[in-house]
């Protein structure tokens, strides 16, 4: 991992004019990147969660100190395509741009079970949901990038990527539980997989639409919700295989505020289209299945053949 120096007070440049969605933004990094860029003037704040009391803390904390900005809560279930769709629709209504997507929310070692879509519910909810919303989103975004140039599109996967099983994405078991993924801590396969996905569909729609930025971030491991909800078996594993490299939770927002607003270009602490960084701004080397772009291409084909019963 790379060395984790970040200044979001001079890092973050000005971003008047700036419309933002960030999934996932009620608690957490989201949270954090909210309130970090309300600072930086953006001409608004969308955001969504599935809590309305931890949607009004989020607006009550940014009204109370960046009174200028608007901040709007759409609320949005990722484990629920249509639920998704209707946000998506809810976020057409609210503004003519969108400069900025973080596809932030997301779910980590959960028990067996399954999305309202019938899909194993962390690739249902990391994989599924993320991408549903950027898709219904994305002609906004090229219509932005057009009239307006920098257009970018955040990530987020995780280190635990790796995980994921034997032959990356198990397509024929993607609608079931599958608690056979892995001989041990299922969970973590389940999880590995949906992470990987999260950087294959990033790097395919890096390919696919080249006048977005599109690049995927690993923001580190901090005891985010993410964690202080696991189950006391995948808690420890996570306290064990991570010693030494926990980060506070606003610092684990870093690598995403850093994506969205660094210099484009091929060079250090640079954004390239299609690229996977670690913190803060350190370009790592895919490993696994995840530098497969058959398997990225497969994964974008039949993501939007799931998909297209849910368009707008």
């Amino acid at each position: 991992m790379g060395k984790v120096e970040f200044d979001a007070a001079k890092e973050i440049p000005d971003l008047s004019s700036k419309v933002i969605l960030i999934t996932g933004g009620t608690a957490g990094l989201g949270y954090e990147t909210a309130v970090s860029f309300a600072a930086h003037n953006p001409d608004r704040i969308l955001f969504t969660g599935r809590s309305q009391s931890s949607a009004d803390k989020l607006i009550e904390d940014v009204n109370s100190r960046f009174p200028n900005v608007a901040i709007d809560f759409v609320k949005c279930d990722l484990a629920s395509l249509e639920t998704v769709r209707s946000a998506a629709k809810e976020v057409l209504a609210k503004t003519k741009r969108l400069d900025l997507v973080f596809a932030n929310a997301g779910v980590m070692a959960l028990p067996p079970g399954l999305t309202k879509d019938g899909f194993e519910i962390q690739f249902g909810t990391n994989h599924m949901g993320n991408a549903h919303m950027v898709n219904l989103l994305t002609p906004l975004m090229e219509s932005t990038a057009k009239r307006n140039g920098d257009v970018r599109v955040i990530w987020n996967t995780s280190q635990g990527y790796m995980f994921h099983p034997k032959g990356g994405i198990l397509f024929d078991k993607v609608k079931t539980t599958q608690e056979d993924i892995a001989p041990v801590l299922a969970s973590w396969g389940r999880y590995g997989q949906s992470k990987l996905a999260n950087i294959l569909y990033a790097r395919a729609f890096a390919k696919h639409y080249p006048s977005i930025t599109s690049v995927v971030i690993h923001p580190g491991i901090s005891a985010t919700g993410l964690v202080t909800n696991l189950n006391l078996a995948s808690k420890l594993f996570v306290y064990a295989t991570t010693m030494g490299n926990r980060l506070p939770p606003e610092q684990c927002a870093w690598n995403q505020q850093w994506a969205a607003t660094a210099p484009l270009g091929t060079g250090d602490r640079q954004v390239e289209s299609g690229g996977y960084y670690e913190p803060v701004g350190a370009k790592a080397k895919l490993q696994g299945e995840s530098g497969s772009d058959e398997l990225a291409e497969r994964l974008w084909n039949w993501t939007h053949e799931e998909l297209k019963g849910y368009k707008l």
